[in-house]
């Protein structure tokens, strides 16, 4: 569903051409290419930017509010797009392949990591080691790679990587695997990227314990930085990913703080590392607050994007796409955004999320109540807007190979199939 990459979209609300985003989170009427300086973010996650600018705050319980208060007001929301230039958005230069760019500063990535995780103890090392195969995406370190060197050219500074950038990457593959490590004991999980999960081979006392040791190495590497406000920025991330799988393990009765609560976990478990990591790299080479900004709602806006189709991919890839069963999120009692979305048309959805899908037959018919409303179109559609915005956000730097790379990456996100 996504839509191709030659347009970008206006969305048409009554008279006023504005947003998606803007329309969700009450923003009156701005044009899109205001300046950062008067943007702090919207919806889950703005407190993470504590360094940030200061502006003015953005209600985030207009999301729910808006957007679950009918069905009628939900077809308002997303109507027929229309295309649109998309040269104002981004240079006119051909976009840069982010992979290609990103390649040689990610060659010997996991090498170095497993250099970090090395222990005399041969278990724990094969446990360690188990995901750091190179087989990954390499998805989060393409990124920060990318924005280092996009901030480094910004402030005037050749394109190469600082030592503290590359370490950055490092650590942030390093704190995804090892949140990916305990998710899949508190789940339960069986498979993960095709492969049996590490809890499934060794048993979950032993995946719990390599998952805490990758954290520490990570924790290790990240003092070495020798940068206090880096660390504290990195340190936020692993605060956000216990406290967004604590809001996992809970639910909202009421249908608009449901959703506000969705999007807020989604920047804790999954945004709050890419923003944190790109403000990260931007730090260490600019001492301004507003390009440290422009890093944070970069990878803030990417990143809920990048959950928001895996959401939607929940629904619509099959499990050899995946690398994992499909429909997991319903097995695991998740109500995602095309369930929150669906729940406007079948309202007999909203018993099911607050017993978590746990009576029998309950999986399966909110599979079909999705699969028969609009919630994934309206989910992709908030997708396609959160990458609106961080196209508009990257833009604001200087240009250059990089900054065109991480533009396609918004691409890259919203037409992924896996």
């Amino acid at each position: 569903m996504a839509i191709p990459w030659r347009h970008c979209w206006r969305w048409t609300i009554g008279a006023t051409s504005t947003s998606v985003l803007e329309t969700i989170c009450g923003f009156n009427g701005r044009s899109a290419t205001f300046a950062a300086s008067s943007f702090r973010g919207t919806g889950a996650g703005t407190g993470s930017g504590k360094e940030g600018l200061s502006s003015r705050p953005v209600d985030t319980t207009s999301i729910g509010n808006y957007i679950l208060t009918s069905r009628h007001k939900s077809r308002l929301l997303y109507p027929t797009p229309k295309p649109c230039c998309s040269k104002g958005i981004h240079s006119d230069a051909k976009l840069k392949d982010p992979f290609s760019l990103a390649q040689k500063d990610l060659n010997h990535l996991y090498d170095d990591i497993k250099k970090e995780l090395f222990v005399s103890k041969s278990e724990l090392k094969s446990l360690c080691d188990y995901y750091f195969d190179g087989k990954g995406k390499a998805f989060r370190p393409m990124i920060v790679v990318l924005m280092a060197r996009a901030c480094n050219i910004h402030s005037n500074r050749d394109g190469d990587l600082l030592p503290g950038q590359r370490s950055i990457a490092m650590i942030s593959e390093m704190i995804h695997t090892a949140s990916l490590v305990h998710d899949d004991v508190i789940d339960g999980s069986n498979k993960r990227r095709g492969m049996t999960t590490i809890n499934e081979v060794w048993g979950e006392r032993k995946a719990i314990l390599a998952g805490d040791f990758i954290l520490s190495a990570a924790s290790m590497a990240l003092a070495r930085i020798g940068n206090n406000t880096v660390v504290s920025v990195l340190s936020q991330v692993i605060e956000d990913l216990v406290r967004g799988e604590f809001m996992q393990l809970g639910s909202k009765e009421n249908e608009s703080e449901r959703f506000k609560h969705y999007l807020e976990k989604t920047f804790k478990k999954t945004a709050s590392l890419i923003a944190n990591s790109c403000k990260a790299v931007s730090i260490l080479v600019n001492s301004d607050p507003e390009v440290q900004e422009i890093a944070f709602q970069y990878g803030r806006n990417v990143g809920i994007a990048f959950q928001l189709v895996d959401d939607v991919l929940d629904f619509t890839a099959c499990a050899s796409q995946l690398g994992k069963p499909s429909a997991t999120d319903l097995k695991l009692g998740l109500a995602t955004g095309p369930v929150l979305f669906a729940c406007q048309q079948f309202p007999e959805l909203h018993a099911m999320i607050m017993r978590r899908f746990s009576t029998t037959g309950d999986v399966d018919r909110a599979w079909q109540y999705v699969l028969e409303s609009d919630g994934v179109d309206q989910t992709n559609y908030l997708a396609q807007s959160y990458c609106r915005e961080a196209i508009r956000q990257i833009s604001l730097l200087r240009p250059s190979p990089e900054r065109d790379a991480l533009i396609r990456l918004t691409e890259m996100v919203l037409t992924r199939d896996k």
